[in-house]
């Protein structure tokens, strides 16, 4: 269709006359013509082009018709009249595209008007919503009249309708917004006026999700001005839910994507990269780190080293930017390294990323910074900080035996040089680095690869003494803790010279049982002090006899009944502190033949009836075990500690008549000992009732227990003993089985020795023998030691098959044919 011809039908249109391009009603502008439309599309053309047969359409929708013709092997054809055509050529109607943006542009400008005058808050909901569409529309089709919305105020009138109450109208106004600003940096200066941008962060969290949709994508578009970023990053609360939202996984997927790219986007400002890694979002801030200009590197490692970063972040951080910071460390300028070292302190207290920096090479170093003197060494401030990483990288599990210092440093950290240096440091360098090098040698005890090497330089160096001086320190409570937790890992092998270390040293012994026996709650001090004192020698005469003397005993009860009392508490520590006291007071038990003081203080403190009620700690193997030792020793004393009653001599008719009178009776003897018993006063086990007890914990599933239990109750059967009667006891108390299972069971060294010693004494009396012998488990379990047990053992499993007519009693022939 020519220029002139369609004028003319428009005009004849315009006059009332009819036409085959009669216009259609649209609101809001004037009528669309079908001649502008395309028979495609039914949209209005952008980029009218024709046919040969002189059929116009839009260039994209033709140029697909004719694809989709060539892909079905079909000759092009007219869309509308089905028409074969000779060729594909089309021609722009240059013409017809004029009056299009000709009409266009009058139809906007109508509708930006009536947009005027409906964006009030006061006016209808629906016709804010369609004014807003219209913009909307506009703004996506013809850029050259967003210049026009900017001189009117429209975009302003746009940014008020996010004042609205209404959902709907706030969320048209973020999409139109979002077009009007798209690719206009005018357009985004006037949105970033005033708290725009607060408002549109704030529909972050408070808007349903269609609404957090609409503005974090015009806060990406908003973002893609440099200008922009940073007043978008300062806005309060922007960046910290922008991050929420990126790592949502309740955000739909369009949402997460556009937080994303805005964080990115944004990333362009140093302060904004700060916010994300304050929030938690740490990888734009390693990216700095690691390819940043040297004041990057600089800025970004003080930061890192003020973040509170959880263990995933920390192992991230070491992964990437480990090497980094390992380099920066080495630098010459001391606020490079300072850095360095306090980021490094941060992600070294996680053990996982602590052995990724430990591969990285941190150790020569870090070891170098520490030990070096003179003008390019350390100040004191930075010292300590390589010292709490050095700590912190030592207390992970890692075989630091086998980590040399580098291809030319053959020396491992705990070669002997090393573990020297490291205690004089101790002994000269002031208590904040000294805390944390003993936290260092506390790493190094703790692992059973390298705690031989650490007390042999410490066994030669003769340095015990001064360690052991670190117990009396009081101001610094952090020092004195890292010296009782180093001291209570060398106590298994250097118990020797630590009981006389703290024998030796005037007040020392004083000082361990004064920490043990203050508060009312259990500290992690308190427990490495029970803990260490557990470990010494409990066959040390001189300092049993010191403790006593000084009254620590005494307090160790206290602290023991008041536990079990639950008078003194402490959930994480107590357990440990419980066993560690146990093991403490039980040392007294293994003195009496040497120290007369242990008997009177046993007796005035009750001490057997404390070990008695301890058997019952369930689920508390070393305090079970602990006391069953305890009352072994004491029952033991029990045959010399019974009262042996004064039997009244006879009267005179009594002497004359002995014939017919009997003899007087005592009450009150006990069966066992032949004499008087109680358990406070001899520590009897029978009359404490101990015995059910002691047979309970047969049972259990800890070897070291069952021997202990054991090992108590053959003091009921010891030789100058009623060993029937003590069988007697045992088969009240239900143990002859629970002990004949012991020895099927088959235990291994001391248990075996005392299972059949046992057994052996309980096979003295014949009718237990008699039934024992008809089964075959006992007998054989005592074959098996007979064959193959060590000598003593064998003798005694030799007799117990006599018992049961197993082996022959060749005694009894030998003396008949005499």
């Amino acid at each position: 269709m020519t220029c002139s011809l369609l004028t003319k039908k428009m005009a004849g249109s315009l006059d009332g006359s009819q036409s085959d391009d009669s216009p259609r009603s649209e609101s809001g502008g004037e009528d669309v013509y079908e001649a502008f439309l395309c028979p495609l599309t039914k949209k209005v053309m952008d980029d009218p082009v024709t046919l040969e047969n002189g059929r116009t359409f839009e260039r994209e929708a033709i140029e697909k018709w004719f694809d989709e013709c060539r892909e079905k092997g079909h000759p092009p054809s007219c869309p509308v009249t089905l028409q074969e055509l000779n060729t594909m050529d089309i021609t722009p109607s240059i013409a017809l595209r004029n009056i299009i943006q000709e009409w266009r542009s009058r139809n906007e400008a109508v509708k930006l008007d009536m947009a005027r005058q409906s964006l009030y808050l006061g006016n209808e909901e629906a016709d804010i919503l369609q004014a807003l569409k219209h913009v909307q529309e506009i703004g996506g089709n013809c850029r050259s009249y967003k210049h026009g919305m900017r001189d009117s105020q429209l975009t302003r009138m746009i940014i008020d309708m996010l004042r609205s109450n209404s959902h709907r109208v706030r969320y048209k106004a973020l999409q139109t917004l979002q077009v009007v600003v798209e690719g206009d940096d005018e357009s985004k200066a006037i949105v970033a006026e005033g708290d725009t941008v607060r408002t549109i962060v704030k529909f972050l969290s408070y808007e349903p999700s269609k609404g957090k949709e609409a503005a974090v994508c015009l806060l990406f578009e908003l973002s893609k001005s440099e200008a922009l970023c940073e007043k978008i990053g300062s806005t309060r609360g922007a960046i910290l839910l922008l991050v929420g939202m990126a790592s949502s996984q309740s955000e739909n997927i369009t949402t997460v994507e556009k937080a994303d790219r805005t964080l990115e986007n944004l990333a362009r400002s140093k302060e904004n990269v700060m916010q994300m890694a304050i929030n938690g979002r740490s990888q734009p801030l390693l990216a700095k780190l690691v390819e940043g200009s040297p004041e990057t590197k600089l800025s970004m490692a003080s930061l890192l080293g003020e973040l509170a970063l959880n263990n995933e972040v920390k192992v991230l951080v070491a992964q990437t930017a480990g090497s980094s910071l390992i380099n920066l460390m080495k630098s010459q300028e001391l606020p490079r390294r300072e850095a360095a070292l306090r980021a490094l302190n941060k992600i070294s207290s996680f053990e996982g990323s602590a052995k990724i920096l430990i591969e990285t090479g941190i150790l020569p170093p870090l070891i170098k910074d520490l030990f070096l003197v003179g003008p390019n060494s350390l100040p004191i401030h930075l010292k300590e900080v390589s010292a709490t990483i050095l700590a912190n990288i030592v207390n992970t599990c890692y075989d630091f035996d086998k980590v040399p210092f580098g291809s030319d440093h053959p020396k491992t950290l705990v070669s002997e040089d090393m573990v020297k240096n490291l205690l004089y440091l101790v002994s000269y360098t002031g208590p904040a680095i000294q805390w944390k090098l003993l936290e260092v040698l506390v790493g190094l005890t703790s692992s059973p690869t390298t705690v031989l090497n650490v007390v042999s330089t410490i066994r030669t160096s003769g340095a015990i003494i001064s360690l052991v001086q670190f117990i009396e320190v009081r101001e610094n409570t952090d020092l004195r803790l890292a010296s009782l937790k180093l001291l209570h890992n060398l106590s298994p092998h250097m118990s020797e010279e630590l009981a006389n270390a703290l024998r030796g040293t005037i007040g020392q012994l004083g000082n361990l049982v004064s920490i043990i026996s203050e508060n009312t709650s259990i500290t992690e001090e308190q427990a490495e002090a029970a803990g260490l004192l557990a470990g010494l020698p409990e066959r040390d005469l001189g300092l049993t006899q010191q403790m006593l003397g000084e009254g620590a005993f005494e307090k160790i009860i206290h602290k023991v009944v008041g536990i079990r009392q639950g008078e003194i508490t402490g959930v994480r520590f107590e357990k440990t502190f419980l066993e560690g006291l146990v093991r403490i007071l039980a040392r007294v038990t293994f003195v009496f033949a040497e120290e007369p003081r242990v008997i009177s203080f046993s007796r005035e403190n009750n001490l057997a009836s404390i070990f008695v009620y301890l058997l019952q700690s369930s689920g508390q193997d070393t305090i079970q075990m602990v006391s069953a030792m305890a009352l072994e020793n004491l029952s033991s004393e029990s045959t010399r500690l019974t009262r042996i009653p004064e039997i009244p001599a006879p009267s005179f008719c009594a002497s004359i008549l002995s014939c017919v009178s009997k003899p007087p009776i005592v009450l009150g003897m006990c069966c066992i000992h032949r004499g008087i018993c109680s358990l406070r006063e001899s520590f009897c086990l029978v009359e404490g009732q101990a015995v059910d007890k002691l047979v309970a914990l047969l049972e259990h599933k800890n070897e070291k227990v069952v021997e202990a239990a054991l090992a108590a109750l053959c003091t009921l059967l010891e030789d100058g003993l009623e060993i029937e009667k003590g069988v007697r006891v045992l088969e009240e108390a239900n143990g002859i089985w629970p002990i004949l299972n012991v020895l099927l069971e088959n235990g291994t060294g001391g248990l075996r020795r005392k299972s059949v010693w046992a057994v052996e004494r309980i096979l003295r009396v014949e009718e237990i023998a008699r039934e024992v012998a008809e089964g075959q488990n006992v007998s054989a379990a005592l074959v098996d030691a007979f064959q193959n047990a060590d000598y003593t053992t064998k003798q005694i499993a030799e007799n117990a098959l006599r018992h049961i007519d197993r082996i022959p009693n060749f005694s009894g022939i030998f003396s008949n044919s005499g």
